[in-house]
Formats: C-alpha cells, structure tokens, sequence
C-alpha cells in the first residue's frame, strides 16, 4: 500500500490534521491521543509507524508498558472465552 492509499484509508478528521501539519484538539475523538509528534491521533501515528512496540504504546498512552500488556493479555483472554463459549454453544 503506498503512501496516498494509506491516507485514504483514514477518517477525514485525520487527513485534515496531516494535510494542514496541525495537530487535532478535539479531545473527545476516541482517536485522540496526547501525544503531539502524531498530530494526537491514533489513525496517524499507526499510518507514521506501522506496528508499535508495547512501549511505544505506552507513551502514546501516557502509561507503563506493563499496564499495555496486561490490557493486551485481558483483551485476548475475552477473546479467547468468547470463541470458547460460541464453540461450545454450537
């Protein structure tokens, strides 16, 4: 996917903030992140970096690396019930 495609795929919110170099304000986004380098945006820091490390996450977030992994091991354990349950249901 090259560059214009992956600016395609963001929501117009975001393609404003990368196409007028500001970064967003709008604090109530459920993209919004504090954290300036990326325009506090979600949706452009994943379209910058591509994959982020834990930590990097956490930065992002303004918590430990730690706390990213133990959100991340909750998220798949949900996950991982729920198939569990929609197996055995069927």
């Amino acid at each position: 996917m090259n560059k214009e495609e992956k600016r395609d795929c963001l929501k117009e919110c975001s393609k404003a903030c990368i196409d007028n170099e500001v970064k967003c304000f709008f604090d109530e986004c459920p993209y919004w992140i504090k954290f300036e380098e990326d325009n506090n945006c979600d949706l452009v820091s994943i379209q910058k970096h591509g994959n982020l490390t834990l930590r990097q996450v956490g930065e992002r977030m303004g918590v430990s690396y730690v706390r990213i992994k133990q959100i991340e091991q909750c998220a798949i354990k949900k996950i991982r019930d729920k198939n569990l349950h929609k197996t055995l249901k069927d």
